[in-house]
Protein backbone atom coordinates (compact mmCIF):
# COMPACT_ATOMS: atom_id res chain seq x y z
CA UNK A 1 0.00 0.00 0.00
CA UNK A 2 3.27 2.58 0.61
CA UNK A 3 4.34 1.56 -2.69
CA UNK A 4 0.60 2.78 -4.48
CA UNK A 5 0.67 5.96 -2.17
CA UNK A 6 4.14 6.71 -3.66
CA UNK A 7 3.43 6.46 -6.90
CA UNK A 8 0.11 8.60 -6.93
CA UNK A 9 1.52 11.48 -5.27
CA UNK A 10 4.58 10.92 -7.71
CA UNK A 11 1.73 11.34 -10.79
CA UNK A 12 0.22 14.06 -9.33
CA UNK A 13 4.01 16.08 -9.51
CA UNK A 14 4.20 14.55 -13.34
CA UNK A 15 0.23 16.63 -14.11
CA UNK A 16 1.24 19.81 -11.97
CA UNK A 17 4.48 20.08 -13.65
CA UNK A 18 3.06 19.22 -17.54
CA UNK A 19 0.34 22.09 -16.75
CA UNK A 20 0.52 24.94 -18.81
CA UNK A 21 1.60 27.77 -17.08
CA UNK A 22 -0.71 30.50 -16.23
CA UNK A 23 -1.90 33.26 -18.80
CA UNK A 24 0.35 36.23 -17.30
CA UNK A 25 3.59 33.82 -17.06
CA UNK A 26 3.00 32.99 -20.56
CA UNK A 27 2.36 36.30 -22.14
CA UNK A 28 5.98 37.32 -20.35
CA UNK A 29 7.40 34.78 -21.95
CA UNK A 30 6.53 35.35 -25.61
CA UNK A 31 6.49 39.26 -25.03
CA UNK A 32 8.87 40.40 -26.94
CA UNK A 33 11.35 43.70 -25.66
CA UNK A 34 11.06 45.64 -28.46
CA UNK A 35 8.52 46.10 -31.49
CA UNK A 36 9.46 47.35 -34.85
CA UNK A 37 7.41 49.10 -37.36
CA UNK A 38 7.05 49.51 -40.86
CA UNK A 39 7.68 53.21 -42.10
CA UNK A 40 3.96 53.45 -43.13
CA UNK A 41 3.38 52.42 -39.50
CA UNK A 42 5.99 54.22 -37.91
CA UNK A 43 4.07 57.55 -39.76
CA UNK A 44 1.40 57.52 -37.54
CA UNK A 45 3.38 57.66 -34.00
CA UNK A 46 5.27 61.02 -32.38
CA UNK A 47 8.62 61.42 -30.96
CA UNK A 48 9.68 63.91 -28.83
CA UNK A 49 13.57 64.11 -27.60
CA UNK A 50 13.85 64.18 -23.51
CA UNK A 51 15.79 67.18 -22.72
CA UNK A 52 16.47 68.72 -19.42
CA UNK A 53 14.99 71.79 -18.38
CA UNK A 54 13.75 74.52 -15.62
CA UNK A 55 10.23 73.75 -14.66
CA UNK A 56 8.07 74.96 -11.42
CA UNK A 57 6.03 72.30 -9.94
CA UNK A 58 2.52 72.45 -9.71
CA UNK A 59 0.50 70.93 -7.25
CA UNK A 60 -2.54 69.90 -7.21
CA UNK A 61 -5.19 69.97 -4.48
CA UNK A 62 -9.30 69.47 -3.67
CA UNK A 63 -11.08 72.85 -2.38
CA UNK A 64 -14.28 73.86 -1.96
CA UNK A 65 -15.83 77.64 -2.70
CA UNK A 66 -16.61 80.21 -0.30
CA UNK A 67 -17.94 83.73 -0.25
CA UNK A 68 -14.94 86.27 -0.62
CA UNK A 69 -15.87 87.34 3.47
CA UNK A 70 -14.04 90.90 2.55
CA UNK A 71 -16.85 91.38 0.06
CA UNK A 72 -19.92 89.95 1.84
CA UNK A 73 -21.84 90.71 5.35
CA UNK A 74 -24.55 89.32 6.92
CA UNK A 75 -27.60 91.51 6.74
CA UNK A 76 -29.39 91.73 10.74
CA UNK A 77 -32.55 93.14 11.63
CA UNK A 78 -32.39 96.23 13.62
CA UNK A 79 -35.14 95.97 15.33
CA UNK A 80 -38.33 92.74 16.60
CA UNK A 81 -41.18 91.64 15.17
CA UNK A 82 -42.58 89.23 12.60
CA UNK A 83 -41.13 89.59 9.05
CA UNK A 84 -44.33 90.02 7.21
CA UNK A 85 -43.36 90.33 3.50
CA UNK A 86 -40.09 89.50 1.06
CA UNK A 87 -38.96 91.28 -1.26
CA UNK A 88 -36.04 89.90 -2.96
CA UNK A 89 -34.78 86.34 -3.73
CA UNK A 90 -31.48 84.43 -3.57
CA UNK A 91 -29.50 85.23 -6.48
CA UNK A 92 -30.89 89.06 -7.35
CA UNK A 93 -29.00 91.94 -7.43
CA UNK A 94 -29.61 94.87 -4.96
CA UNK A 95 -28.04 98.32 -4.75
CA UNK A 96 -26.83 99.57 -1.33
CA UNK A 97 -30.31 100.71 0.50
CA UNK A 98 -32.70 98.68 -1.36
CA UNK A 99 -35.23 96.96 0.65
CA UNK A 100 -34.74 93.14 1.71
CA UNK A 101 -37.87 92.59 3.50
CA UNK A 102 -40.50 94.25 5.87
CA UNK A 103 -41.15 93.92 9.73
CA UNK A 104 -43.80 94.29 11.69
CA UNK A 105 -42.44 96.06 15.01
CA UNK A 106 -43.30 97.74 18.21
CA UNK A 107 -39.75 99.12 18.48
CA UNK A 108 -40.93 102.00 15.95
CA UNK A 109 -44.02 102.82 18.15
CA UNK A 110 -41.75 103.27 21.04
CA UNK A 111 -39.30 105.36 19.60
CA UNK A 112 -42.00 107.80 17.29
CA UNK A 113 -42.94 108.26 21.29
CA UNK A 114 -39.38 109.01 22.59
CA UNK A 115 -38.42 111.26 19.88
CA UNK A 116 -42.03 113.14 20.57
CA UNK A 117 -41.32 113.33 24.25
CA UNK A 118 -37.77 114.65 23.64
CA UNK A 119 -38.56 117.07 20.88
CA UNK A 120 -41.33 118.87 23.04
CA UNK A 121 -39.13 118.94 26.43
CA UNK A 122 -35.89 120.09 24.16
CA UNK A 123 -38.02 122.95 22.63
CA UNK A 124 -39.59 123.73 26.04
CA UNK A 125 -36.21 124.17 28.21
CA UNK A 126 -34.66 125.87 25.32
CA UNK A 127 -37.30 128.54 25.14
CA UNK A 128 -36.90 128.69 29.51
CA UNK A 129 -33.08 129.06 29.17
CA UNK A 130 -33.51 131.67 26.71
CA UNK A 131 -36.31 134.04 28.83
CA UNK A 132 -34.10 133.10 31.73
CA UNK A 133 -30.53 134.52 30.07
CA UNK A 134 -32.70 137.44 28.99
CA UNK A 135 -33.66 138.39 32.87
CA UNK A 136 -30.31 137.87 34.13
CA UNK A 137 -29.52 141.03 31.39
CA UNK A 138 -31.99 142.88 33.18
CA UNK A 139 -31.49 142.15 36.64
CA UNK A 140 -34.56 140.04 37.30
CA UNK A 141 -32.92 136.87 37.85
CA UNK A 142 -29.39 135.42 39.61
CA UNK A 143 -26.66 134.32 36.91
CA UNK A 144 -26.22 131.10 39.06
CA UNK A 145 -30.82 130.50 37.73
CA UNK A 146 -29.98 130.97 34.22
CA UNK A 147 -26.90 128.72 33.66
CA UNK A 148 -28.54 126.21 35.65
CA UNK A 149 -31.70 126.55 32.96
CA UNK A 150 -29.10 126.37 30.14
CA UNK A 151 -27.80 123.33 31.78
CA UNK A 152 -31.47 121.86 31.55
CA UNK A 153 -31.86 122.64 28.15
CA UNK A 154 -28.35 121.12 26.49
CA UNK A 155 -29.33 118.31 28.24
CA UNK A 156 -32.81 118.64 26.61
CA UNK A 157 -31.49 118.75 23.95
CA UNK A 158 -29.22 115.57 24.09
CA UNK A 159 -31.74 113.67 24.61
CA UNK A 160 -33.43 114.81 21.56
CA UNK A 161 -30.29 113.85 19.51
CA UNK A 162 -30.59 110.62 20.45
CA UNK A 163 -33.70 109.74 20.47
CA UNK A 164 -33.66 110.90 16.66
CA UNK A 165 -30.41 108.57 16.26
CA UNK A 166 -32.87 105.50 17.44
CA UNK A 167 -35.36 106.37 14.99
CA UNK A 168 -32.94 106.79 12.12
CA UNK A 169 -31.17 103.21 13.08
CA UNK A 170 -34.69 102.07 13.10
CA UNK A 171 -34.74 102.88 9.15
CA UNK A 172 -37.11 106.15 9.05
CA UNK A 173 -37.20 108.12 6.30
CA UNK A 174 -36.22 111.48 6.27
CA UNK A 175 -39.83 112.82 5.73
CA UNK A 176 -41.30 110.85 8.59
CA UNK A 177 -38.97 112.60 10.92
CA UNK A 178 -39.76 115.88 9.02
CA UNK A 179 -43.36 114.94 9.75
CA UNK A 180 -42.38 114.45 13.56
CA UNK A 181 -40.42 117.73 13.95
CA UNK A 182 -44.00 119.88 12.72
CA UNK A 183 -45.84 118.13 14.92
CA UNK A 184 -47.78 116.23 12.18
CA UNK A 185 -49.16 112.88 12.41
CA UNK A 186 -47.31 110.06 10.42
CA UNK A 187 -48.31 106.93 9.03
CA UNK A 188 -48.01 103.45 11.18
CA UNK A 189 -44.31 102.64 10.58
CA UNK A 190 -43.04 99.54 9.41
CA UNK A 191 -39.85 98.04 9.61
CA UNK A 192 -37.85 97.60 6.36
CA UNK A 193 -34.31 95.76 6.47
CA UNK A 194 -32.16 97.17 3.49
CA UNK A 195 -28.98 96.05 2.00
CA UNK A 196 -26.04 97.68 3.38
CA UNK A 197 -24.43 97.08 0.60
CA UNK A 198 -24.18 96.45 -3.04
CA UNK A 199 -24.15 92.68 -4.15
CA UNK A 200 -25.89 89.80 -4.77
CA UNK A 201 -28.76 87.94 -2.26
CA UNK A 202 -26.63 85.39 -1.98
CA UNK A 203 -28.55 83.39 1.44
CA UNK A 204 -32.29 84.30 2.09
CA UNK A 205 -32.68 82.91 5.85
CA UNK A 206 -35.80 84.24 7.03
CA UNK A 207 -39.41 83.50 5.94
CA UNK A 208 -42.76 85.35 6.57
CA UNK A 209 -44.30 85.37 9.83
CA UNK A 210 -40.89 84.37 11.38
CA UNK A 211 -39.62 86.32 14.32
CA UNK A 212 -36.69 88.15 14.16
CA UNK A 213 -34.35 89.67 16.93
CA UNK A 214 -33.21 93.30 17.28
CA UNK A 215 -29.32 92.43 16.32
CA UNK A 216 -29.24 89.14 16.82
CA UNK A 217 -30.93 87.49 13.96
CA UNK A 218 -29.33 86.87 10.44
CA UNK A 219 -31.72 87.55 7.68
CA UNK A 220 -29.74 87.76 4.21
CA UNK A 221 -26.28 87.32 3.32
CA UNK A 222 -25.05 90.16 0.52
CA UNK A 223 -22.09 89.21 -1.28
CA UNK A 224 -20.20 90.89 -3.90
CA UNK A 225 -19.54 87.60 -6.13
CA UNK A 226 -17.10 88.93 -8.81
CA UNK A 227 -14.77 87.32 -6.92
CA UNK A 228 -14.55 83.89 -4.40
CA UNK A 229 -12.32 82.14 -1.95
CA UNK A 230 -11.39 78.34 -2.60
CA UNK A 231 -9.76 76.96 0.10
CA UNK A 232 -7.33 74.50 -1.15
CA UNK A 233 -6.26 71.49 0.98
CA UNK A 234 -2.49 71.22 0.30
CA UNK A 235 -1.29 68.22 1.72
CA UNK A 236 2.08 69.00 3.91
CA UNK A 237 4.57 67.21 1.56
CA UNK A 238 3.85 70.09 -1.23
CA UNK A 239 3.22 72.92 1.62
CA UNK A 240 6.88 73.74 0.58
CA UNK A 241 6.30 74.62 -2.73
CA UNK A 242 3.05 76.60 -2.36
CA UNK A 243 3.49 80.48 -1.14
CA UNK A 244 1.30 83.38 -1.21
CA UNK A 245 1.23 85.44 -4.50
CA UNK A 246 1.61 81.99 -6.56
CA UNK A 247 -0.89 81.68 -9.61
CA UNK A 248 -3.63 79.01 -9.27
CA UNK A 249 -6.30 77.29 -11.59
CA UNK A 250 -9.63 76.19 -10.58
CA UNK A 251 -10.99 73.94 -12.59
CA UNK A 252 -15.36 72.73 -11.40
CA UNK A 253 -17.02 69.70 -12.25
CA UNK A 254 -20.25 71.50 -13.16
CA UNK A 255 -18.01 73.26 -15.57
CA UNK A 256 -15.53 72.93 -18.04
CA UNK A 257 -14.78 76.60 -17.43
CA UNK A 258 -11.19 77.27 -15.98
CA UNK A 259 -10.76 80.21 -13.29
CA UNK A 260 -7.57 81.95 -12.40
CA UNK A 261 -6.81 83.07 -9.30
CA UNK A 262 -3.85 84.06 -6.70
CA UNK A 263 -2.74 82.40 -3.35
CA UNK A 264 -3.56 85.08 -0.47
CA UNK A 265 -3.34 83.43 2.66
CA UNK A 266 -1.69 79.95 3.96
CA UNK A 267 -2.87 78.98 7.08
CA UNK A 268 -0.82 78.34 9.78
CA UNK A 269 -2.14 74.73 11.16
CA UNK A 270 -2.37 71.36 9.84
CA UNK A 271 -5.82 69.61 9.85
CA UNK A 272 -5.04 66.49 12.44
CA UNK A 273 -7.93 64.61 10.12
CA UNK A 274 -6.50 65.34 7.02
CA UNK A 275 -3.12 65.93 7.36
CA UNK A 276 -3.23 69.14 5.31
CA UNK A 277 -2.96 72.94 5.86
CA UNK A 278 -5.76 75.26 3.99
CA UNK A 279 -4.73 77.76 1.60
CA UNK A 280 -6.60 80.97 0.60
CA UNK A 281 -7.07 81.64 -3.05
CA UNK A 282 -8.87 84.68 -4.38
CA UNK A 283 -10.30 84.05 -8.07
CA UNK A 284 -12.10 86.05 -10.32
CA UNK A 285 -15.64 84.66 -10.51
CA UNK A 286 -17.21 85.91 -14.39
CA UNK A 287 -20.65 84.51 -14.90
CA UNK A 288 -21.14 83.78 -11.00
CA UNK A 289 -20.50 79.94 -12.14
CA UNK A 290 -18.49 79.22 -8.76
CA UNK A 291 -20.86 78.52 -5.81
CA UNK A 292 -20.46 78.40 -2.15
CA UNK A 293 -19.72 75.20 -0.94
CA UNK A 294 -18.97 73.45 -4.58
CA UNK A 295 -15.96 71.47 -4.57
CA UNK A 296 -13.23 71.92 -7.17
CA UNK A 297 -9.79 71.25 -7.87
CA UNK A 298 -7.24 74.20 -7.41
CA UNK A 299 -3.98 73.92 -9.24
CA UNK A 300 -1.33 75.87 -7.50
CA UNK A 301 1.68 76.84 -10.36
CA UNK A 302 4.86 77.06 -7.48
CA UNK A 303 7.43 79.95 -8.94
CA UNK A 304 10.46 78.06 -7.44
CA UNK A 305 11.90 76.68 -10.31
CA UNK A 306 14.34 73.55 -10.22
CA UNK A 307 15.80 71.39 -13.52
CA UNK A 308 14.20 67.58 -14.32
CA UNK A 309 13.49 65.95 -17.50
CA UNK A 310 10.32 66.44 -18.80
CA UNK A 311 8.05 63.91 -20.78
CA UNK A 312 4.23 64.52 -21.63
CA UNK A 313 1.81 62.88 -19.77
CA UNK A 314 0.60 60.98 -23.48
CA UNK A 315 4.60 59.27 -23.28
CA UNK A 316 3.26 57.59 -20.09
CA UNK A 317 1.43 54.33 -20.28
CA UNK A 318 1.12 51.77 -17.94
CA UNK A 319 1.69 47.82 -17.46
CA UNK A 320 -0.04 44.65 -16.23
CA UNK A 321 1.14 46.17 -12.79
CA UNK A 322 0.27 49.34 -12.59
CA UNK A 323 3.57 50.38 -13.12
CA UNK A 324 4.95 53.33 -15.46
CA UNK A 325 6.75 52.73 -18.82
CA UNK A 326 7.35 54.57 -22.29
CA UNK A 327 8.69 53.09 -25.00
CA UNK A 328 12.52 54.28 -26.26
CA UNK A 329 13.20 54.69 -29.46
CA UNK A 330 16.38 52.54 -30.39
CA UNK A 331 19.55 52.88 -32.68
CA UNK A 332 17.90 49.38 -34.90
CA UNK A 333 14.78 51.88 -35.79
CA UNK A 334 12.71 49.55 -33.29
CA UNK A 335 10.76 50.64 -29.64
CA UNK A 336 12.04 49.19 -26.59
CA UNK A 337 9.66 49.63 -23.34
CA UNK A 338 11.51 50.94 -20.46
CA UNK A 339 9.82 51.55 -17.11
CA UNK A 340 10.48 54.50 -15.76
CA UNK A 341 9.89 56.34 -12.21
CA UNK A 342 7.66 59.74 -12.08
CA UNK A 343 8.00 63.05 -10.01
CA UNK A 344 5.92 65.75 -9.84
CA UNK A 345 3.20 66.87 -12.96
CA UNK A 346 3.69 69.94 -14.54
CA UNK A 347 0.59 71.06 -16.91
CA UNK A 348 0.44 68.14 -19.11
CA UNK A 349 4.24 66.67 -18.64
CA UNK A 350 5.77 64.79 -15.53
CA UNK A 351 8.90 64.89 -14.39
CA UNK A 352 11.13 61.71 -15.04
CA UNK A 353 13.04 60.78 -11.91
CA UNK A 354 14.79 57.65 -13.12
CA UNK A 355 14.81 55.57 -16.27
CA UNK A 356 15.63 57.89 -18.86
CA UNK A 357 18.57 60.09 -19.97
CA UNK A 358 18.66 63.52 -21.65
CA UNK A 359 18.95 62.82 -25.56
CA UNK A 360 17.12 60.14 -25.52
CA UNK A 361 13.99 60.19 -27.98
CA UNK A 362 10.46 58.38 -26.33
CA UNK A 363 7.08 57.88 -28.27
CA UNK A 364 4.88 60.46 -26.84
CA UNK A 365 1.66 59.84 -29.56
CA UNK A 366 1.05 56.63 -30.42
CA UNK A 367 2.20 54.57 -27.95
CA UNK A 368 -0.95 52.63 -26.76
CA UNK A 369 -0.52 51.28 -30.95
CA UNK A 370 3.07 49.82 -29.90
CA UNK A 371 2.07 47.82 -26.56
CA UNK A 372 -0.61 46.72 -28.35
CA UNK A 373 1.53 44.94 -31.09
CA UNK A 374 3.78 43.90 -28.50
CA UNK A 375 1.18 41.48 -26.43
CA UNK A 376 -0.09 40.20 -29.88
Amino acid sequence: MLSAAVLAAAALVSLAGCSPKPDSEARASVTPTTVKLTPAQQAHIGLSAVTQTAFSKTVDAPGVVDFDNDQATSVIAAFSGPVTRILVAAGDKVRAGQPLALVESADFSAAVAAYRKALATARTNRRLADVDKDLVQHASLSSKEAQQAETDAANAEADRDSALRGLVALGASPQSIAALEQGQAVARFQGVIRAPIAGTVAEKLVTPGQLVQAGTTPCFTIADLSKVWVMAQIPESDLASVKTGDGASVLGAATTDRFHGTVTNIATEVNPDTRSVIARVVVDNPGDLLKKQMYVRVLIQSRDQRPGLLVPVSAVLRDDENLPFVFVAQPDRSFARRRVALGDRTGDRYDITSGLQAGERIVDDGGIFLQFMQVQ
